[in-house]
């Protein structure tokens, strides 16, 4: 892991196309502006764990087989 250090107002480049900018810092909060193209997605690490959770299921749903279930007359 990489660690920097940075100010208010101050940045850091990934690659060529993606700037994280320091927007603020408040306690133990740091407040963050990315600028990525809209090809990348850029969610928070546990919404992006909530994402593939569902997928996960999503999937496992498909996979089950089809049921047939009849009521009685």
């Amino acid at each position: 892991m990489l660690v920097l250090s940075r100010r208010r107002d101050e940045s850091i480049i990934i690659g060529e196309d993606i700037q994280v900018t320091v927007i603020d810092v408040r306690g133990d909060k740091v407040r963050l502006g990315i600028e990525a193209p809209s090809s990348i997605c850029v969610h928070r690490k546990e919404l992006r764990e909530a994402i593939r959770r569902e997928n996960e299921e999503a999937a496992a749903l498909r996979e089950l087989p089809d049921v047939n279930v009849q009521g009685s007359a």
